[in-house]
């Protein structure tokens, strides 16, 4: 019965880790990636479309991103929707593909990404407590129904909290990690 709330609390915190790792795919280092257009929608025969559903992204070295639709008439409306989706650079149309050319990180970039990391370790932080909060909530229901012995009870919470502390120790790790490398010249 414990079990199950453990395992379901992991479960939970485990996608609460995924959540925030692919969050800081949105954040850029020293090399462009392409996960920093994953956000953007174009508008492909009325419905919004991902940007790499409707053409093919590329980065084609460490400050160029090249975006080359499967349909030439998608130029503009591509175009249209990075400049819309504000991430820092102005879209390139040649006629062919949509270029975008990415300055050099400057100190100040790098340390409000950094700051940016952080935020969202933060937010994975709340998120792990809400879990901590529904699986005591269950544990509370247990002691309710009086189905489990004080001792069992008072274990559970402590495990419940052990398991909380033991992901917001694996958050802090992340958020440092990727802020060192968010730093890093």
């Amino acid at each position: 019965m414990l079990n199950e709330i453990y395992n379901n609390q992991k479960l939970h915190n485990d996608k609460a880790l995924e959540a925030l790792k692919r969050d800081f795919t949105t954040l850029r280092t020293g090399k462009v990636s392409i996960n920093i257009l994953d956000h953007v929608h174009v508008d492909y025969y009325g419905s919004p479309t991902a940007l790499n559903q409707v053409a093919t992204v590329l980065a084609t070295d460490a400050s160029t991103i090249t975006i080359t639709p499967w349909e030439k008439s998608m130029l503009k409306t591509i175009a249209t929707a990075i400049q819309a989706a504000n991430i820092g650079v102005n879209p390139n149309n040649d006629g062919e593909s949509v270029k975008l050319f990415f300055p050099p990180m400057t100190t100040e970039d790098r340390q409000k990404n950094a700051k940016e990391a952080k935020a969202m370790g933060e937010k994975a932080k709340v998120a792990i407590r809400n879990i901590r909060k529904d699986a005591n909530d269950e544990i509370k229901k247990i002691e309710k129904d009086k189905t489990l012995s004080e001792d069992e009870i008072k274990k559970g919470y402590d495990e419940v909290q052990k398991i909380t502390d033991n992901y917001i120790t694996k958050v802090d790790q992340i958020v440092k990690d990727k802020e060192a490398e968010l730093l890093k010249v």
